[in-house]
């Protein structure tokens, strides 16, 4: 359904942006662990080395994923490997396979064998907000990577890639790749409710009309229909299938992760529009993403989220925290970073995990 922008509305969504604004203005200052240079999504991480003035040798870092039954997390696990082993630590795994209550009894086993520190990406926002206390309590520092907790939750920071700033970067890149084309605009989601993407879908958001406004003065977000994906594959070829049957006038898809759209390729190409359809994604970097930017027109351009240098800055957060660091931004970002045409050969390696 066409979205109707009137006079009052365009006034509230145009403080909605202000705050967005403001939000990433303050987020940008945070302090960088490492830097990102070349290729960040290689075959074999190697993890770095991190300066430290106490001992690090038999210190624990524990790290429980959602899951392994995707290459993104597969990457993220093999990086935190890498950087603790480097840095002549222990590493600790856990699976929560896919299942909230497994991932808490993951995390509580964690807990018991006394790591160090407490790495979690979680599976969901609010069901981890008792053990993140359990664990402080028992002294274990807590640190969330790639996903997002309650605030309610007790940890030291949030690493993660800036999915505000990287949806900016996309939506931007759209408006001015479309020129004045009348965009028709279907947005692939992961799930409802989940705080990542909803971040990521304000980004791009914030990027089409604030460049809008910039270039055409007015905002005409004609946003047809959202759909989910379940962050898969199949989701996305089949929501893909659904869209272009009740909306054959898509002309541009927006979407979440590129794992949202990946799936939907197959849809596109199979009702013959490739040629019609401009595809944007406002994250991830995966592999097979950037090979679809290098080698056509439709897959316009991707966002940086990198889980091998989520997985270094998170390491490296650990170590801090364990030589006396306690002034810990809230949330602490890797670089935003754009994948187009023009730089995709620098980040694409066949060989990644992801």
């Amino acid at each position: 359904m066409k979205t109707q922008i009137l006079i009052e509305d365009l006034k509230q969504l145009l403080k909605s942006l202000i705050v967005f604004v403001l939000i990433f203005n303050l987020s940008s200052c945070v302090e960088q662990t490492t830097s990102t240079n070349g290729n960040v999504n290689s075959e074999e991480v190697t993890g770095d080395l991190f300066e430290s003035e106490i001992d690090l040798t038999g210190k624990k870092i524990g790290y429980c994923t959602p899951t392994l039954n995707a290459p993104y997390y597969q990457a993220l696990l093999q990086s935190i490997q890498a950087t603790t082993e480097k840095n002549g630590m222990t590493f600790i795994a856990a699976d929560g396979q896919d299942d909230i209550t497994k991932q808490v009894a993951a995390i509580e086993d964690l807990i018991t064998k006394g790591v160090d520190a407490l790495l979690i990406n979680p599976k969901d926002p609010d069901a981890l907000v008792g053990v993140t206390k359990a664990a402080t309590a028992a002294g274990i520092p807590v640190f969330i990577i790639d996903g997002s907790i309650s605030p309610d939750a007790d940890f030291v920071t949030t690493v993660q890639s800036n999915n505000i700033a990287n949806g900016e970067l996309a939506g931007e890149w759209l408006v001015k790749k479309m020129g004045n084309t009348k965009m028709n605009i279907a947005l692939l989601s992961g799930n409802a409710g989940n705080p990542v993407g909803k971040a990521r879908k304000q980004g791009l958001l914030l990027g089409i009309t604030e460049e809008q406004l910039r270039t055409h003065g007015k905002i005409d977000l004609n946003i047809k229909t959202q759909a989910y994906t379940d962050w898969s594959y199949a989701g996305g070829l089949k929501a893909m299938e659904d869209i272009l049957v009740a909306h054959p006038d898509i002309n541009v898809v927006i979407t979440e992760s590129d794992v949202c759209v990946l799936g939907a390729i197959k849809a596109i190409a199979q009702a013959g529009k490739t040629d019609d359809i401009l595809i944007v994604a406002g994250a991830d970097g995966q592999k097979e993403a950037i090979k679809y930017i290098m080698e056509t027109d439709f897959y316009g351009c991707t966002a940086m989220n990198s889980p091998v240098q989520i997985g270094k800055n998170a390491v490296g957060y650990a170590i801090q925290y364990m030589n006396g660091k306690r002034d810990f931004q809230k949330t602490s970002f890797t670089p935003p970073l754009l994948i187009t045409k023009e730089n995709a050969a620098k980040y694409y390696n066949p060989k990644a995990i992801f």
